[in-house]
Protein backbone atom coordinates (compact mmCIF):
# COMPACT_ATOMS: atom_id res chain seq x y z
CA UNK A 1 0.00 0.00 0.00
CA UNK A 2 0.87 3.95 -0.43
CA UNK A 3 2.46 5.09 3.14
CA UNK A 4 -0.03 8.10 4.22
CA UNK A 5 1.72 11.03 6.04
CA UNK A 6 0.11 11.62 8.75
CA UNK A 7 -0.37 14.99 10.47
CA UNK A 8 3.10 16.12 12.54
CA UNK A 9 1.26 17.13 16.09
CA UNK A 10 0.48 15.14 19.12
CA UNK A 11 1.11 11.87 19.28
CA UNK A 12 0.97 11.77 15.65
CA UNK A 13 4.69 12.25 15.74
CA UNK A 14 7.81 9.41 16.81
CA UNK A 15 7.65 8.61 20.29
CA UNK A 16 11.64 8.31 19.97
CA UNK A 17 12.98 10.95 17.99
CA UNK A 18 9.27 13.24 17.13
CA UNK A 19 10.08 12.90 13.25
CA UNK A 20 7.44 12.90 10.93
CA UNK A 21 5.11 9.45 10.38
CA UNK A 22 3.76 7.40 7.28
CA UNK A 23 1.33 4.51 7.78
CA UNK A 24 2.69 1.15 6.79
CA UNK A 25 -0.60 -1.07 7.62
CA UNK A 26 -3.73 0.28 8.23
CA UNK A 27 -7.53 -1.53 9.17
CA UNK A 28 -6.01 -3.19 12.38
CA UNK A 29 -8.25 -4.15 15.51
CA UNK A 30 -7.87 -6.16 18.71
CA UNK A 31 -7.62 -9.60 17.45
CA UNK A 32 -7.12 -10.80 20.95
CA UNK A 33 -9.72 -8.99 23.48
CA UNK A 34 -11.59 -7.37 21.24
CA UNK A 35 -11.11 -3.68 22.41
CA UNK A 36 -12.82 -1.27 20.14
CA UNK A 37 -11.11 1.04 17.65
CA UNK A 38 -9.27 1.14 14.41
CA UNK A 39 -5.32 1.30 14.17
CA UNK A 40 -2.32 1.90 12.29
CA UNK A 41 1.73 1.36 12.12
CA UNK A 42 3.07 3.89 10.88
CA UNK A 43 7.18 4.19 10.50
CA UNK A 44 9.66 7.53 11.48
CA UNK A 45 10.88 8.82 8.13
CA UNK A 46 13.85 10.02 10.24
CA UNK A 47 15.06 6.74 12.40
CA UNK A 48 12.71 4.20 10.93
CA UNK A 49 10.88 3.42 14.23
CA UNK A 50 7.39 1.75 13.61
CA UNK A 51 4.74 2.55 15.80
CA UNK A 52 0.75 2.58 16.98
CA UNK A 53 -1.03 4.80 15.45
CA UNK A 54 -3.33 7.00 17.11
CA UNK A 55 -1.43 6.19 20.46
CA UNK A 56 -3.30 6.07 23.26
CA UNK A 57 -2.13 7.69 26.09
CA UNK A 58 -0.80 6.09 29.32
CA UNK A 59 -3.96 6.40 31.54
CA UNK A 60 -5.95 4.71 28.58
CA UNK A 61 -3.68 1.94 27.97
CA UNK A 62 -3.80 1.78 31.61
CA UNK A 63 -7.69 1.04 31.57
CA UNK A 64 -7.21 -1.26 29.46
CA UNK A 65 -4.80 -3.29 30.93
CA UNK A 66 -6.72 -3.70 33.94
CA UNK A 67 -9.36 -4.38 32.12
CA UNK A 68 -8.40 -6.96 29.90
CA UNK A 69 -4.70 -8.13 29.80
CA UNK A 70 -3.28 -8.24 33.36
CA UNK A 71 -3.17 -11.05 35.39
CA UNK A 72 -7.15 -11.18 37.20
CA UNK A 73 -6.75 -14.39 39.25
CA UNK A 74 -7.88 -16.56 36.58
CA UNK A 75 -7.04 -20.28 38.15
CA UNK A 76 -8.80 -23.70 37.65
CA UNK A 77 -10.07 -23.17 33.73
CA UNK A 78 -9.02 -25.29 31.22
CA UNK A 79 -7.04 -23.14 29.78
CA UNK A 80 -4.58 -22.56 32.73
CA UNK A 81 -4.42 -26.04 34.23
CA UNK A 82 -3.50 -27.45 30.74
CA UNK A 83 -0.60 -24.57 30.61
CA UNK A 84 0.70 -25.11 34.55
CA UNK A 85 1.07 -28.99 33.39
CA UNK A 86 2.70 -28.41 30.35
CA UNK A 87 4.82 -25.59 32.25
CA UNK A 88 5.61 -28.09 34.80
CA UNK A 89 7.05 -31.05 32.59
CA UNK A 90 10.33 -31.98 31.10
CA UNK A 91 8.27 -32.27 28.21
CA UNK A 92 8.47 -28.02 28.43
CA UNK A 93 12.29 -27.83 28.96
CA UNK A 94 11.95 -30.41 25.29
CA UNK A 95 9.79 -28.01 23.52
CA UNK A 96 11.56 -24.83 23.80
CA UNK A 97 15.09 -26.40 22.69
CA UNK A 98 13.45 -27.92 19.77
CA UNK A 99 10.66 -24.68 19.23
CA UNK A 100 12.79 -21.68 20.73
CA UNK A 101 13.62 -20.56 23.87
CA UNK A 102 11.60 -16.54 23.55
CA UNK A 103 11.46 -16.10 27.11
CA UNK A 104 15.02 -17.16 28.21
CA UNK A 105 13.52 -20.00 30.43
CA UNK A 106 16.29 -22.24 29.82
CA UNK A 107 19.45 -20.01 30.54
CA UNK A 108 21.56 -21.62 33.61
CA UNK A 109 23.65 -19.41 35.84
CA UNK A 110 24.25 -17.38 39.13
CA UNK A 111 23.55 -13.72 40.32
CA UNK A 112 20.63 -11.42 40.88
CA UNK A 113 17.74 -11.45 37.79
CA UNK A 114 15.58 -9.04 37.92
CA UNK A 115 12.21 -10.44 35.85
CA UNK A 116 10.30 -6.97 34.54
CA UNK A 117 7.04 -7.71 33.81
CA UNK A 118 6.92 -11.04 35.83
CA UNK A 119 2.80 -11.00 35.88
CA UNK A 120 2.15 -14.22 38.44
CA UNK A 121 5.12 -15.67 38.43
CA UNK A 122 5.33 -18.55 35.73
CA UNK A 123 8.97 -17.38 34.54
CA UNK A 124 9.95 -16.86 37.86
CA UNK A 125 10.43 -20.47 38.89
CA UNK A 126 12.38 -21.17 35.99
CA UNK A 127 15.10 -18.62 36.63
CA UNK A 128 15.18 -19.84 40.43
CA UNK A 129 15.53 -23.77 39.48
CA UNK A 130 18.29 -22.59 36.45
CA UNK A 131 20.27 -21.08 39.56
CA UNK A 132 19.36 -17.41 39.22
CA UNK A 133 18.26 -15.60 42.67
CA UNK A 134 14.92 -14.19 40.89
CA UNK A 135 13.12 -11.16 41.66
CA UNK A 136 10.36 -9.97 39.75
CA UNK A 137 8.52 -6.45 39.03
CA UNK A 138 5.34 -6.33 38.37
CA UNK A 139 3.18 -3.32 38.21
CA UNK A 140 -0.39 -5.28 38.31
CA UNK A 141 -1.39 -5.48 42.37
CA UNK A 142 -2.96 -8.75 42.34
CA UNK A 143 -0.44 -10.98 40.02
CA UNK A 144 2.64 -9.22 42.43
CA UNK A 145 0.42 -11.06 44.89
CA UNK A 146 -0.04 -13.88 43.13
CA UNK A 147 4.40 -14.42 42.28
CA UNK A 148 5.30 -13.85 46.11
CA UNK A 149 2.79 -16.80 46.81
CA UNK A 150 5.62 -18.75 45.02
CA UNK A 151 8.32 -17.79 47.34
CA UNK A 152 9.74 -14.72 45.17
CA UNK A 153 10.42 -11.16 46.27
CA UNK A 154 8.05 -9.24 43.74
CA UNK A 155 8.17 -5.13 43.54
CA UNK A 156 4.23 -3.93 42.27
CA UNK A 157 5.28 -0.65 40.61
CA UNK A 158 6.18 0.02 37.16
CA UNK A 159 9.90 0.64 36.10
CA UNK A 160 10.09 4.54 36.24
CA UNK A 161 9.51 4.58 40.36
CA UNK A 162 11.90 1.18 40.97
CA UNK A 163 14.91 2.05 43.36
CA UNK A 164 16.47 -0.95 44.15
CA UNK A 165 19.25 -1.34 47.10
CA UNK A 166 21.40 -2.73 45.12
CA UNK A 167 21.84 -3.91 41.14
CA UNK A 168 21.02 -6.87 39.18
CA UNK A 169 23.41 -9.20 37.23
CA UNK A 170 20.94 -9.79 34.36
CA UNK A 171 17.63 -7.85 33.73
CA UNK A 172 14.84 -9.40 31.71
CA UNK A 173 12.52 -7.39 29.01
CA UNK A 174 10.79 -10.81 27.94
CA UNK A 175 8.07 -9.80 25.48
CA UNK A 176 7.78 -6.29 27.02
CA UNK A 177 9.67 -3.80 25.46
CA UNK A 178 7.34 -3.26 22.63
CA UNK A 179 4.73 -2.51 25.07
CA UNK A 180 6.63 0.88 26.18
CA UNK A 181 5.44 4.38 25.28
CA UNK A 182 9.07 5.31 25.85
CA UNK A 183 10.92 2.02 25.39
CA UNK A 184 14.46 4.58 25.03
CA UNK A 185 13.48 5.47 28.53
CA UNK A 186 12.68 2.00 29.65
CA UNK A 187 16.05 0.88 28.34
CA UNK A 188 17.98 3.75 30.07
CA UNK A 189 16.32 2.79 33.60
CA UNK A 190 17.26 -0.90 32.94
CA UNK A 191 20.80 0.26 32.82
CA UNK A 192 21.01 2.18 35.30
CA UNK A 193 19.93 -1.00 37.82
CA UNK A 194 22.26 -2.91 36.23
CA UNK A 195 26.04 -3.45 37.69
CA UNK A 196 28.52 -2.81 35.65
CA UNK A 197 29.08 -5.71 32.82
CA UNK A 198 25.51 -7.00 33.50
CA UNK A 199 23.60 -8.21 31.04
CA UNK A 200 20.05 -7.69 29.48
CA UNK A 201 17.50 -10.36 28.25
CA UNK A 202 15.32 -8.91 25.45
CA UNK A 203 13.04 -10.52 22.99
CA UNK A 204 10.27 -8.95 21.20
CA UNK A 205 8.15 -9.52 17.75
CA UNK A 206 10.02 -8.92 14.51
CA UNK A 207 9.12 -6.73 12.17
CA UNK A 208 11.23 -8.38 9.86
CA UNK A 209 8.74 -11.70 10.47
CA UNK A 210 7.56 -13.74 7.30
CA UNK A 211 4.33 -14.20 9.05
CA UNK A 212 3.46 -10.77 9.14
CA UNK A 213 3.32 -11.03 5.13
CA UNK A 214 1.11 -14.48 5.27
CA UNK A 215 -1.21 -12.68 7.67
CA UNK A 216 -1.76 -9.27 7.23
CA UNK A 217 -3.79 -7.94 9.47
CA UNK A 218 -4.14 -10.93 11.23
CA UNK A 219 -0.93 -11.12 12.12
CA UNK A 220 -1.36 -11.92 15.81
CA UNK A 221 1.96 -9.66 16.94
CA UNK A 222 0.25 -6.40 15.99
CA UNK A 223 -1.52 -6.81 18.89
CA UNK A 224 -3.53 -3.51 19.29
CA UNK A 225 -3.48 -1.54 21.12
CA UNK A 226 -1.07 -3.68 23.70
CA UNK A 227 1.86 -3.27 21.08
CA UNK A 228 3.13 0.25 20.89
CA UNK A 229 6.18 -0.15 19.45
CA UNK A 230 7.33 -3.01 16.54
CA UNK A 231 11.51 -3.91 16.29
CA UNK A 232 13.83 -5.00 13.56
CA UNK A 233 17.16 -5.86 14.38
CA UNK A 234 18.22 -2.38 13.13
CA UNK A 235 16.06 -0.31 15.09
CA UNK A 236 16.52 -2.71 18.29
CA UNK A 237 19.94 -2.76 18.09
CA UNK A 238 20.62 0.80 17.29
CA UNK A 239 18.13 1.81 20.67
CA UNK A 240 20.01 -0.27 23.02
CA UNK A 241 23.81 0.70 21.58
CA UNK A 242 22.43 4.39 22.45
CA UNK A 243 21.54 3.40 25.72
CA UNK A 244 24.80 1.91 26.50
CA UNK A 245 24.34 -1.39 25.70
CA UNK A 246 26.34 -3.55 23.48
CA UNK A 247 24.50 -6.23 21.84
CA UNK A 248 26.10 -9.81 21.78
CA UNK A 249 24.02 -11.94 20.40
CA UNK A 250 20.74 -11.87 18.31
CA UNK A 251 18.74 -14.46 16.53
CA UNK A 252 15.14 -15.00 15.29
CA UNK A 253 12.69 -17.64 16.88
CA UNK A 254 9.38 -18.52 15.47
CA UNK A 255 7.28 -20.06 18.35
CA UNK A 256 4.56 -22.69 16.83
CA UNK A 257 2.47 -21.06 19.38
CA UNK A 258 2.72 -17.84 17.91
CA UNK A 259 2.37 -19.32 14.50
CA UNK A 260 -1.60 -20.89 15.56
CA UNK A 261 -2.53 -17.72 17.13
CA UNK A 262 -2.09 -16.08 13.71
CA UNK A 263 -3.84 -19.18 12.03
CA UNK A 264 -6.86 -18.34 14.93
CA UNK A 265 -6.90 -14.75 14.26
CA UNK A 266 -7.60 -14.82 10.44
CA UNK A 267 -10.12 -17.91 11.11
CA UNK A 268 -11.75 -16.13 14.03
CA UNK A 269 -10.62 -12.79 14.88
CA UNK A 270 -14.06 -10.04 14.47
CA UNK A 271 -13.63 -5.98 15.59
CA UNK A 272 -14.82 -5.97 18.18
CA UNK A 273 -15.13 -9.71 19.61
CA UNK A 274 -13.03 -11.43 22.19
CA UNK A 275 -11.72 -14.43 20.34
CA UNK A 276 -11.92 -16.88 22.47
CA UNK A 277 -10.93 -19.59 20.42
CA UNK A 278 -7.36 -18.43 21.06
CA UNK A 279 -7.76 -20.21 24.76
CA UNK A 280 -9.18 -23.41 23.74
CA UNK A 281 -6.24 -25.72 24.49
CA UNK A 282 -8.24 -28.34 22.48
CA UNK A 283 -7.96 -25.84 19.15
CA UNK A 284 -4.62 -24.43 19.74
CA UNK A 285 -2.68 -27.50 21.30
CA UNK A 286 -3.15 -29.63 18.16
CA UNK A 287 -2.40 -26.46 15.72
CA UNK A 288 1.07 -26.14 17.93
CA UNK A 289 1.99 -29.66 17.37
CA UNK A 290 1.33 -29.73 13.48
CA UNK A 291 2.74 -26.87 12.81
CA UNK A 292 5.86 -27.67 14.75
CA UNK A 293 5.80 -31.13 13.14
CA UNK A 294 5.29 -30.27 9.20
CA UNK A 295 6.26 -26.61 9.06
CA UNK A 296 9.70 -27.43 10.24
CA UNK A 297 11.75 -26.72 7.34
CA UNK A 298 9.83 -22.96 6.65
CA UNK A 299 9.68 -21.79 10.00
CA UNK A 300 13.97 -23.15 10.30
CA UNK A 301 14.42 -21.01 6.83
CA UNK A 302 12.64 -17.74 8.29
CA UNK A 303 14.41 -18.00 11.79
CA UNK A 304 17.69 -18.36 9.37
CA UNK A 305 16.96 -16.07 6.94
CA UNK A 306 16.25 -12.87 9.44
CA UNK A 307 12.81 -13.22 9.35
CA UNK A 308 11.42 -15.17 12.30
CA UNK A 309 8.51 -14.02 14.39
CA UNK A 310 10.69 -13.27 17.10
CA UNK A 311 13.90 -11.18 17.69
CA UNK A 312 16.24 -12.66 21.23
CA UNK A 313 18.80 -10.31 21.97
CA UNK A 314 21.29 -10.67 24.75
CA UNK A 315 23.38 -7.52 25.15
CA UNK A 316 25.58 -5.74 28.29
CA UNK A 317 25.78 -2.79 29.72
CA UNK A 318 28.84 -1.28 28.94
Amino acid sequence: MTADRLPSNGRTRCLDCGGPLAVQESGLFDTRFGVPGDYSFAVCGACGLEQLTPRPSQEELDRLYASHYNFGGERGTAYTSARLRFHGSRLYRLWTRIDGDVFFHGVKGSGRLLDVGCNEGRGLLFYRGNGWEAEGLEPNAGAAAAARGLGFPVHAMPLRNFLPEKPYDVVVLSNVLEHSQDPRGMLERVRGILAPGGRLWVSVPDGDSVLRGVFGRSWINWHVPFHVVLFTRRTLGRLLEETGFRVESARRETPALWAAQSLVAAAFARPGAPTRQLRNPLLVGPLIVGIRAFLFPLLWLANRSGRGDCLVVEAARD
